[in-house]
């Protein structure tokens, strides 16, 4: 098994966790979802880091940020009912194809 996928999801896990929880800190005013979202940044860079060992930076970036985009965008529109125009599934769908070229087709990726 190769750990390094595995702590680029856990560290796209905790992105998502923290900026779900910064969308509840109403400006870091409220110290539950503050220490949420703070807790769970600090995590999901050191797991980030710990992909950059094996991987290369611009690729583990383009897949943290990638997926970090898609995930959020579903948890803003079910949990806090923010709409999705077409426009903007068209973009995720087109973010999601990039991760999906760049991991089956990039040399950049082999290690």
């Amino acid at each position: 098994m190769n750990w390094t996928y595995v702590w680029l999801i856990v560290a796209i896990g905790f992105e998502v966790v923290g900026t779900s929880a910064l969308k509840e800190t109403a400006g870091f005013t409220r110290l539950v979802p503050t220490i949420v979202s703070l807790v769970a940044y600090g995590f999901a860079f050191y797991f980030l880091a710990l992909s950059l060992r094996v991987l290369p930076m611009g690729v583990v970036y383009a897949i943290w940020s990638g997926a970090g985009i898609v995930f959020i965008s579903a948890i803003g529109w079910i949990v806090f009912r923010q709409v999705l125009d077409a426009p903007a599934l068209i973009g995720m769908a087109l973010i999601i194809a990039g991760v999906a070229v760049i991991n089956l087709f990039s040399n950049s990726v082999a290690h």
